[in-house]
């Protein structure tokens, strides 16, 4: 089965995707994770897009408005950081304070829709989290009768009754862990989350958008100048994770030495630090355990 090269999406979403004449791609991806018809009206400025110059792309994010008016945060992860969950909060929360203007009534508090592309997995029970794409937010339910607080509900437009519960208030999280993909294809969104890992889109997918997006992230359409200057960042994000592999390395063989001195066994050690069986029996030989 053959497959189409494209540039990575977060390189795409740094240089290519700002362009208004590409909003379509955007449009096509929140389209097919939120389920709805989604228009981007403008990208606005976010902290991420101030690193192009210097490579730091491991944050990439941008703020999306779309035709609701609602703001949708879409970042881009490469590294695994400390207190991510907390970061996330507090860039929502950001979002929501950047977007009430000074004396405005609090009716008009914009909505926030933060989505997460992670290509690194937080410490996380691997036995009980086995999805790929989580969602979140927050609900206010009865303790005793489990359903949602009703802030407001509207006159009968026929037969459709406009409700609104707290998740219409609060923001909403979804995180796209790209390594726990399996490569099985059941829907549009699969397709874009196998792009995400693999950097290239099937001659058997078939959604309008990711047909959009092999069309407009091809790597052979990309001028020489563009091509050198991904291929330079290809190659940048690849020592910088050979220099995460070495410190995460080198902090496991620490923490098996420490096991091995307590005496704990050597299966348990390997499945803590998840290095080899032949590594292991070496330090415990080296400590002389």
């Amino acid at each position: 089965m053959s497959a189409k090269k494209l540039v990575r999406f977060d390189w795409a979403m740094k240089y290519i995707l700002r362009n208004k004449a590409n909003f379509d791609v955007l449009e096509a991806f929140l389209s097919n994770l939120l389920k709805e018809e989604i228009k981007v009206l403008d990208i606005l400025e976010s902290e991420g897009n101030q690193e192009a110059e210097n490579r730091k792309f491991n944050r990439v994010d941008l703020k999306c408005k779309d035709s609701q008016g609602r703001q949708i945060i879409i970042e881009i992860q490469n590294q695994r950081e400390a207190d991510y969950l907390q970061r996330l909060l507090w860039g929502t929360s950001k979002a929501v304070v950047e977007g009430l203007k000074l004396g405005s009534r609090y009716s008009e508090v914009v909505k926030v829709i933060s989505i997460s592309i992670l290509y690194h997995t937080m410490r996380v029970d691997e036995k009980e989290n086995t999805d790929f794409i989580y969602y979140g937010t927050t609900e206010l339910v009865g303790l005793r009768t489990k359903k949602p607080l009703v802030l407001h509900e509207a006159m009968s437009k026929g037969d459709k009754v406009s409700v609104v519960t707290s998740k219409d208030v609060f923001p909403e999280y979804y995180m796209i862990y790209v390594e726990k993909f399996q490569d099985m294809i059941d829907e549009a969104i699969d397709e874009w989350v196998y792009f995400f890992k693999h950097g290239e889109i099937r001659d058997d997918f078939k959604s309008p958008g990711i047909l959009l997006a092999a069309k407009k992230l091809d790597y052979l359409m990309m001028s020489d100048e563009e091509r050198r200057a991904y291929d330079g960042y290809l190659a940048y994000l690849g020592q910088e994770l050979d220099i995460l592999d070495s410190a995460k390395e080198e902090r496991s063989i620490e923490i098996a030495k420490e096991m091995l001195q307590d005496k704990e066994p050597i299966e348990k050690i390997q499945k803590w630090t998840k290095l080899p069986l032949e590594t292991i029996q070496k330090l415990a030989k080296e400590l002389e355990i």
